[in-house]
This record gives structure tokens, sequence and C-alpha cells, in this order.
């Protein structure tokens, strides 16, 4: 099913502020890692197109398992995620593959680092930040980035809605995500669906990913 509604480029006065229920579900389950523990594809990808950065940035962390993942190829990982129970999951994932992630509680748009950083990535949080309040969050997050540094992120977009346990999500329009870059060199850039059962029910996401470098070249 297409939403019209959601294509919208700001939500109406008095719509549902976006909400995840993923917090939630850490503390309801903490013996169990919801999304497992090996690294997502989106993580594969980046480190496939970009290499191996030393600094990054995991906006929405969650259980931790790409943070691991890029600290075991040799970063230096912050992993920023609302959730302590979260967290606590990342933290003890992150013991058992003996290595080091710095973890920061925080909920964006929020953003207690500094940086510098040579890659700010995210994987399904940020259609979580109202539209209202994106741009302000990447003009900060492009000041973290170092000369030459990058940005890889995945967002839901409104083309395909599946809404999962009650969550309320401020769909990326197709475009929008990639828009927030102008100027910077897009490395790559996708549309299309993901398949996803995070709530017990196949279905899929549509989705938008961009890679892009601030300056140096496109890639081929």
């Amino acid at each position: 099913m297409i939403s019209t509604a959601t294509r919208l480029l700001e939500r109406l006065p008095g719509s549902p502020t976006p909400w995840s229920p993923w917090a939630r579900e850490y503390a309801r389950t903490p013996d169990r890692y919801i999304l497992g523990t090996d690294a997502s594809t989106f993580a594969r990808a980046t480190v496939g197109l970009l290499g191996l950065p030393a600094r990054v940035l995991d906006l929405g962390c969650g259980e931790g398992r790409d943070s691991v993942f890029f600290a075991e190829l040799g970063s230096q990982v912050t992993g920023l995620d609302s959730s302590p129970e979260g967290l606590e999951k990342a933290a003890r994932l992150a013991m058992g593959r003996n290595v080091a992630v710095r973890w920061i509680r925080e909920a964006l748009p929020r953003l207690p680092v500094d940086g510098p950083f040579d890659l700010v990535y995210s994987c399904g949080s940020l259609h979580y930040v109202a539209r209202e309040e994106r741009a302000l969050l990447f003009q900060r997050l492009h000041r973290l980035i170092v000369p030459g540094g990058c940005h890889a992120h995945v967002v839901f977009t409104d083309r395909y809605i599946h809404a999962e346990k009650g969550e309320v999500v401020d769909y990326f329009a197709p475009g929008e995500l990639r828009g927030l870059f102008d100027g910077w060199t897009v490395l790559a850039s996708r549309e299309g669906l993901i398949s996803c059962a995070g709530d017990g029910t196949p279905h899929v996401h549509s989705v938008e990913e961009v890679f892009v470098r601030c300056g140096g070249e496109a890639a081929a």
C-alpha cells in the first residue's frame, strides 16, 4: 500500500512525533539480539565501497552489530543510541568480540560528539528524526567530517509503507536524502525495496541509500 499523504514535505500541524519502538523491544529481549549479531548488508556494502575508515560515527547503533563490525576491521568507532538496553547488548557484543567501542546514550537530533570522523553512518535510524529537524542535524554532521570523509546512510521512503510495532516514521521523500548532500561527491545511490520481518511478518520497506564523499572523485 502506497500512502500519498506521507509524500508531503512537511508534517501537518498536530501530526504525531516520530517514534521508534526498538528501544522497547531491546528491553523486552535482554537475552536475544533482535537483528542478530552479524553486520548488516548495508554495513558490508559501506566497507566494500569506501574502504576502511579510521574513525566512524554510527547513528542509532541499536544493539551494536554494525559498530562492532567496523571495530573488528580496525576502526575507532563511536556508537550512539537512545536505548540503555540496546547499548548494554552492544557493549556485551563488543566485549565478546574483543574490540573497544565508545558508546553514547542520546536521542537524535541531539549530538554530543565533537569528531572529527572519517565516516558518519546510519542504517535505518534517520527516518525517526522529524523532517523539520533534519536540515540542522545534517549541517552539524557535515561539520564533523574531515576533508575527504564520507557519509553512508539508508532510510525508509514513502514509496511503500509498512509500519512495525506502532512506530511513527517521518518518511523521506524519494531523492530527499541525496538532496541533503548538495555539492558532495556521490559515490553511489540507490532506491529500492528491502525485505524485513522485524515484526514477525515478512514484508518490505522502500529505501534510499547514499554513499557520498566530501570532495574527491566520483566512483566509476
